[in-house]
């Protein structure tokens, strides 16, 4: 799980294959550990329908519970 954590504070908000493929875990243990952590409230976690070519696609989409990213350089300060 701590893996699943790591990845995400890297690179954001993900699908739950995207991270099974970037980790080398199965979708469904990746799927087990999203629900685990997203009743322990360390994540966000959304079912996601999407259309690529034309074929449905459906996943887990997360993100870090109450995780703001870094503002971007070069951004003007806030008044």
């Amino acid at each position: 799980m701590k893996e699943i954590l790591q990845y995400l504070k890297k690179h954001g908000e993900q699908l739950d294959a995207e991270i099974a493929e970037a980790i080398g875990i199965s979708l469904t243990d990746v799927r087990l550990h999203i629900s685990e952590l997203a009743a322990k409230g360390e994540v966000m976690a959304c079912n996601s329908i999407r259309f690529e070519k034309g074929e449905k696609v459906e996943g887990i989409r997360c993100r870090i519970s109450g995780y703001i990213p870094p503002a971007a350089p070069g951004r003007k300060p806030k008044v």
